[in-house]
């Protein structure tokens, strides 16, 4: 398979939304979040489908480009 920048830019989005995701939910195991409870809610809510969008783009972009 043979990635292009944009879909190494769609992982990299996946990678950082995901990371996101699990941070959130420590945080909000934890009682007392930084940014609060609702920012952090906020960021776990988008966090979870942008990490499906980004993988599957990126999924998209790579079969695109198979030759």
């Amino acid at each position: 398979m043979i990635m292009t920048p944009k879909s190494g830019l769609f992982l990299a989005g996946c990678c950082i939304t995901a990371i996101a995701g699990v941070g959130s939910v420590f945080e909000l195991s934890s009682g007392q979040p930084d940014l609060g409870m609702q920012t952090t809610a906020i960021i776990l809510a988008l966090s979870i489908p942008l990490t499906g969008l980004f993988f599957f783009a990126a999924v998209r972009d790579t079969k695109a480009n198979i030759k």
